[in-house]
């Protein structure tokens, strides 16, 4: 096996929502309502929803500007790679890129629908949510079968309207919904109460994964003072951890035996340490009567409800056998800052190659592990032979991926926007 003979599916990557995303799914009677761009006086893109402005970040979107100009500051399309928020030209740079797949999360609405959470009228605030749905269904995965993995949104402050929206996209033939990792933290009640045991119950019953994107639990950090930004970027991935903590704390597993948990951008390096802690707790201190279900270790509890994620994780992967084999996905996060666009297979391979990955441990971190975890014929639409990074790769040599700085980019957007 080469290089050139992955195939490679990426379970993490995010989208920047064009302007008129919702103008043909919202329903009449919320039309008016419906979030809206705007530009700011200093001509960045600004969404207002409900009266609450929000954008986007400079390290959401990074990929091909200079390091040097990366940073929190908020930006807008002009400056970004047309990639970030043009299907068309996402699935050309997944091409550059070797990426065969993609599933990505939301980024007007929060990675979970955290940023509607203002919202007074959960009528408006579950169209919202359904719109958004059907237009990552039908206008961001639609156009490229096979391409772009589709995921959903609930509505996280009405768990009847969580459910009816989980057996809807079921019937669309949506796998994934993705949740906040923490929601104690977002003042939502916790795993142990039994309130989103409802919610649950519907995505056993849909063959879901639950997809847990680190991003709440940040607020359980507290920031020490004085110390830079980079506190929270070291940390931010090690926070998985307490997302399988609370899960398994709380019986989840116990009630939800066929229940599936995707820990988006997560890692796995902290996934062998945890389960010798977890297996050591539950022998060693039994006196606390803790029982997360089924007569097993809390490996092997794991290992039956976790896919852990990662995009670049060399340590790791030597441990690759204590963590499962069957429990290891790769995520490349276009268009943010961890990501390893254009060269991720470069550094994919190297780091495989390293650990002396065999070819079928390869492919199971590649591709077949979400293919079976998300319930995917990842091959209906496109043979098997055309998904490979060579065979992609050959289709975008007109495809640039150089180093481009955010002012060249403004320049292109404001030229093809005023010819």
């Amino acid at each position: 096996m080469e290089m050139n003979d992955m195939i490679l599916v990426s379970i993490d990557d995010h989208i920047i929502e064009p302007a008129d995303m919702f103008d043909n799914h919202m329903p009449e009677k919320y039309k008016d309502r419906a979030p809206k761009m705007v530009q700011s006086p200093e001509g960045l893109d600004q969404w207002i929803i409900e009266g609450q402005v929000t954008g986007t970040t400079g390290l959401s979107a990074v990929v091909s500007w200079p390091n040097e100009e990366w940073g929190f500051d908020p930006t807008g399309m002009a400056e970004m790679r047309p990639g970030c928020y043009d299907v068309h030209e996402r699935v050309r740079d997944m091409d550059a890129n070797g990426i065969f797949a993609s599933m990505n999360f939301p980024t007007v609405i929060g990675f979970n629908c955290s940023q509607l959470a203002h919202i007074a009228d959960d009528d408006l605030r579950s169209a919202i949510i359904s719109a958004y749905n059907d237009w990552h269904i039908e206008d961001w995965c639609g156009p490229y079968p096979g391409r772009l993995i589709p995921q959903g949104v609930v509505n996280l402050w009405n768990v009847d309207a969580a459910v009816a929206e989980v057996n809807r996209l079921g019937k669309r033939g949506v796998t994934a919904i993705s949740f906040p990792e923490t929601p104690y933290v977002m003042g939502l009640p916790t795993f142990a109460s039994g309130h989103w045991d409802p919610f649950l119950t519907a995505m056993v019953d849909n063959n879901m994964v639950l997809n847990m994107h680190i991003g709440t639990s940040f607020n359980l950090l507290t920031q020490p003072e004085g110390y830079p930004s980079d506190h929270l970027i070291i940390l931010a991935p090690q926070l998985s951890t307490l997302t399988a903590t609370d899960l398994l704390v709380a019986g989840v597993f116990r009630r939800f035996p066929d229940l599936k948990i995707g820990l988006s951008e997560g890692g796995v390096g902290w996934i062998p340490f945890f389960l010798d802690r977890l297996d050591r707790h539950l022998t060693n201190h039994k006196w606390t009567g803790l029982d997360i279900g089924e007569g097993m270790s809390g490996s092997e509890i794991f290992q039956k409800h976790f896919l852990g994620c990662f995009i670049t994780d060399p340590a790791a992967l030597h441990n690759r056998n204590r963590i499962g084999m069957d429990n290891i996905a790769w995520e490349c996060d276009y268009p943010h800052s961890d990501s390893t666009w254009p060269r991720s297979p470069e550094m994919l391979w190297q780091e495989l190659m390293d650990a002396d990955c065999k070819e079928d441990e390869i492919n199971k971190m590649t591709y077949s592990n979400v293919a079976d975890w998300y319930g995917i014929d990842l091959f209906k639409h496109i043979p098997k032979e055309q998904a490979t990074v060579g065979a992609l790769r050959a289709l975008a040599g007109d495809v640039e991926t150089s180093i481009t700085p955010k002012a060249e980019w403004r320049r292109r957007f404001e030229a093809k926007h005023s010819a």
